[in-house]
């Protein structure tokens, strides 16, 4: 009598692949649920004494802004990979409660002016500042100088406040950098060079050996605490007024609308930028109306002033 045929050897090794999502200020693919934490966007020095500043190269997005005395300082978010620390961190200015408030999460700052302090304590971020600081997060370092010498033990402070969510996604992303707005109906441009003022003028280059855009200030490359250029995915540029209403120090409007450029790939598309509140995302949109698609990756965005500022695009 022949043996009854068993299963045994023939078991399945198939393994359910683990969900997928999209990382919410990327638009890259992640396990599912390895991103559920707040986002941390911070105040960033970028005198030339701060430079080169901690952890700016693992930034999800960053915003350029101008400041008193024509020079610039960021607003840098991360969430997708927080250091260990950031830095280094400086006060908050006007314009910050508009840009920080769409992230939600965390909002570290090194202090501030009273109305400007007013206006960030009422907008729905975690305040984290240095000025009173009472978690021992905040530092200064012994390798730069004062005031350009605060840093924030950025992972730490973001595994305290599991409690509040994940950023809501800010902007459109295609699934490809060749399915990317900027890819699909722009044009090649190799170079975008900035000036916020007589004494700050960044720019990009176009890397085609690295797919991505190389961050240069002031004629010279932009470089990060490891030696290596700062580089972006994606680089916006915003053409934003600016109030003077607090005098020296500049406040750019955020609340408004006005022209942009999105570059990706290589490529630029002419594009319109809007924010309706304080808590609104920024929204781009191209010639027809429709919402525009970045690549997946990091994202700049420049702020760049109407009256003193100027954009231009190289091809």
């Amino acid at each position: 009598m022949a043996p009854t045929p068993t299963a045994s050897g023939w078991e399945s090794t198939y393994a359910e692949p683990a969900p997928i999502e999209l990382a919410p200020l990327r638009g890259t693919e992640v396990t599912a649920g390895t991103l559920a934490h707040p986002s941390l966007a911070a105040k960033i020095d970028n005198h030339v004494a701060a430079r080169p500043q901690i952890g700016l190269e693992r930034t999800d997005i960053v915003f350029e802004e101008l400041v008193e005395g024509g020079i610039t300082r960021y607003v840098a978010v991360w969430q997708s990979d927080v250091p260990d620390e950031i830095g280094p961190v400086r006060s908050i200015r006007p314009m910050d409660p508009d840009i920080m408030s769409p992230f939600g999460g965390i909002g570290a700052y090194s202090g501030g002016a009273p109305a400007f302090l007013d206006m960030i304590r009422v907008a729905p971020v975690f305040n984290a500042s240095f000025d009173e600081d009472t978690t021992g997060l905040f530092s200064r370092i012994s390798t730069k100088s004062a005031p350009h010498n605060v840093v924030l033990k950025a992972s730490e402070m973001v595994s305290r406040h599991g409690d509040l969510p994940a950023p809501a996604r800010q902007f459109g992303y295609a699934p490809s950098v060749a399915a990317s707005s900027a890819m699909v109906d722009g044009t090649p441009i190799s170079a975008i060079n900035m000036r916020f003022s007589p004494v700050r003028w960044p720019s990009w280059s176009w890397d085609a050996a690295g797919q991505s855009y190389l961050r240069s200030q002031e004629g010279a490359p932009d470089l990060d605490g490891n030696g290596a250029q700062l580089k972006s995915t994606n680089v916006l540029t915003l053409r934003v007024a600016i109030d003077n209403t607090y005098g020296a120090i500049p406040k750019t409007t955020m609340i408004g609308s006005g022209e942009a450029s999105v570059s990706t790939g290589g490529q630029t598309l002419s594009a319109t930028w809007a924010k309706d509140s304080r808590d609104d995302p920024i929204r781009f949109a191209d010639a027809n109306g429709v919402t525009i698609r970045l690549a997946p990756g990091n994202t700049w965005i420049e702020l760049v002033p109407i009256d003193q500022g100027s954009v231009e695009l190289l091809p």
